[in-house]
């Protein structure tokens, strides 16, 4: 799947959400390792174990999942050569005993839950293992039964011990009267006792140490001295003893290692299938109808961090694979293209989704998502150059089985080069059999998703009268922008609005003279709209979209039949004016008409901002300059460079000192 995608979805956040449900090192290792699949029936089973969990836990069963509390560090020592602690053998055996109940408790859920059983039935109990530990080692101590050596070395131990505590009851009672405390020291690991300095003479042993302030001296009498060498070599022997027992127990933890990571690696499967069941339950998730098909429905489904949307529901794969999303802003538009997008991963992850009944979703090969700006300032990326970068990458990996997600396609640019951009985009995706959920505001592009074979319209529904978003997504229907309505609303003097109305109005009036002209074929085998046509259309076209669409020629074909014939009935026109668009026979593309015809009978036309020079016998009028421009229309805009129009406004202000203009001589 597309990493950046995941990461545009908030997949990895769902992630981390889910790894709150886990409680193990190995479960929050699956999670950790989740990704969606794109094998069908592994998704299947993914989803009915998380289902069949969900299910008992509704029911109000106690899951005895053993706790893996040690055993991570146990594991991964095995093989190593390292003598495990009384410690380690201790969480091994409540590890197992653990495994046990598990086990039994699975069996008795094998009718209600036969996925999730069956893992339970490939665990060991590992009897012999778990009963020798238990023999060995009691209450978080080695047992003196544990072996023959060490019951007789401890039996000695406690006499010699005896002994000793006899001695040393006798040396502080005869002792008594020179004693700074009446207490038994340590030194060393050695028996000693305080006797004040001015008399630790009197005292035959050894000084081992002396207070702080140096007025108690401590003494080890030389009559229980003896008996304190005894008593280490037997410690010593204990230990030996002790380590013998230890080491069987690690060699019998080497020999079922296997079986220990087996049991291992199942429970942090349980505990990893018990998390997405947990986290289910807090969204009120379900399982869906799973399909290899193509058809997608999503009925009621919602954003999983968004705990109040409105449900929003849609469906594609029968009579048309794609989408087109009109509406206003705030309508709710990304929304609905992030929760389909992060339902469908989470889907082919295994995951329960909120979502209500009735839904189905087929297998992607993979997820691709254009949404948000993408900008960049350590790569001075625009919002759209950001875009086109991510829509370079999806163009070449649309295929067949992928879903692509676009967020306002070709937004941030020049509107009428947008649309013809975005529609150009959608074909060549169409093409490679994607399917396609796209928001936009260009209007054009509604008429494209209603004449195109593969593509539907769909709105976000918007209340007309409150002038508030309903989140709720109808297919079948182009929406509305609302943007002067909303701007209103929001506070925009009324003579703004009253003004943006009346502009809309005469551009409107001014693409109405033009339709008829403006037609072209998309290419392709399916439906060929006529783009211009009034129906369906609607919002401005603008100056240059006649020339603009036409110069397209990987995704508009002109019509030669539309081209107007010749005036002069000789097949050609005499007189050609700057501003006229003329069809260019030897090329098949059309152009503007900078310069008019010279001495020579050469015109000089701009064709995709290249200026060039034909014959005017090789030009044939398309569009006159009054069909297309306003009468007082400033050509400069045109056919001048934005950096020579903002020096020629400058000169006509005042005397710049050095600012010059050069025309370049065009090509001949």
């Amino acid at each position: 799947m597309n990493s950046q995608s995941l990461n545009t979805l908030e997949y990895e956040e769902i992630k981390q959400e889910l790894g709150r449900h886990a409680v193990s090192y190995e479960g929050k290792r699956h999670v950790n390792e989740l990704k969606p699949m794109t094998y069908l029936p592994a998704i299947h089973r993914a989803m009915d174990e998380a289902a069949e969990a969900k299910e008992l836990l509704e029911r109000g069963a106690s899951v005895p999942i053993p706790s893996l509390e040690g055993m991570e560090w146990i594991i991964s020592l095995l093989g190593t050569g390292y003598l495990y602690s009384v410690q380690d053998f201790t969480s091994v055996s409540l590890f197992l005993n653990s495994c046990g109940q598990l086990r039994k408790y699975m069996a008795s859920k094998e009718q209600s839950a036969p996925r999730i059983a069956s893992y339970a039935a490939s665990m060991l109990e590992l009897s012999p293992v778990r009963e020798e530990i238990e023999r060995c080692i009691r209450f978080g101590a080695i047992d003196d039964q544990a072996s023959k050596g060490l019951e007789r070395v401890r039996k000695r131990l406690t006499v010699t011990k005896d002994r000793l505590q006899r001695k040393i009851e006798g040396v502080m009672s005869r002792h008594q009267a020179i004693l700074q405390e009446n207490l038994v020291s340590m030194r060393g690991g050695r028996y000693v006792i305080p006797v004040k300095r001015e008399y630790h003479k009197q005292v035959k042993g050894a000084v081992l140490d002396q207070s702080t302030s140096g007025q108690t001296v401590f003494v080890e009498p030389y009559e229980i001295a003896a008996l304190q060498g005894e008593l280490e070599l037997l410690s010593a022997d204990e230990a030996r003893e002790e380590t013998l027992i230890l080491s069987m127990l690690t060699g019998l933890l080497e020999e079922e290692q296997a079986g220990l990571r087996l049991n291992v690696e199942i429970t942090g499967n349980y505990d990893f299938i018990f998390a997405k069941a947990k986290y289910g339950r807090t969204l009120g998730a379900r399982a869906v109808s799973l399909n290899d098909n193509g058809y997608l429905r999503m009925n009621g489904g919602r954003h999983p961090k968004l705990k109040d949307m409105v449900p929003v529901s849609l469906e594609f794969g029968k009579g048309y694979k794609s989408l087109i999303v009109t509406g206003p802003n705030t309508g709710g538009k990304t929304v609905v293209l992030k929760t389909l997008g992060l339902l469908t991963l989470m889907v082919q992850s295994g995951l329960l989704i909120p979502a209500e009944e009735g839904s189905n979703f087929t297998v992607f090969t993979d997820v691709i998502s254009v949404i948000g700006d993408g900008q960049s300032l350590t790569q001075s990326l625009s919002t759209f150059s950001a875009q086109m970068k991510s829509i370079e990458g999806m163009l070449r990996d649309a295929g067949k089985g992928v879903l692509l997600l676009i967020d306002e396609l070709a937004a941030g640019t020049d509107p009428e080069e947008g649309f013809a951009l975005s529609i150009a985009i959608l074909e060549e995706l169409n093409r490679k059999g994607a399917n396609i959920m796209v928001t936009t505001h260009f209007n054009e592009l509604k008429v494209f998703a209603a004449s195109t074979s593969g593509f539907q319209n769909a709105r976000m529904e918007f209340d007309k009268d409150t002038l508030q978003p309903l989140y709720r997504l109808t297919i079948g229907e182009a929406g509305e922008s609302y943007a002067l309505q909303i701007a209103e609303k929001l506070g925009i003097p009324e003579a703004v609005i009253r003004r943006s109305q009346e502009l809309v109005v005469q551009q409107r009036e001014l693409d109405g003279n033009r339709r008829s002209r403006n037609r072209f074929n998309v290419q392709g085998g399916h439906k060929t709209p006529e783009v211009g046509k009034d129906a369906g259309r609607e919002g401005p076209v603008g100056p240059k979209s006649a020339i603009n669409g036409a110069e397209n020629t990987s995704t508009r074909l002109i019509d030669e039949e539309q081209v107007q014939q010749p005036s002069d009935g000789q097949g050609q026109r005499k007189d050609f004016e700057i501003g006229d668009a003329v069809y260019v026979s030897s090329m098949g593309r059309t152009g503007i008409v900078y310069e008019k015809r010279d001495a020579r009978g050469m015109v000089g036309v701009m064709i995709q901002k290249q200026k060039m020079r034909f014959n005017h016998k090789r030009l044939k009028i398309y569009l006159s300059k009054g069909e297309l421009y306003p009468d007082d229309y400033d050509f400069d805009i045109i056919f001048e460079s934005k950096d020579t129009r903002k020096k020629r406004k400058l000169m006509r202000r005042k005397h710049v000192e050095g600012l010059t203009i050069v025309n370049k001589d065009e090509e001949r």
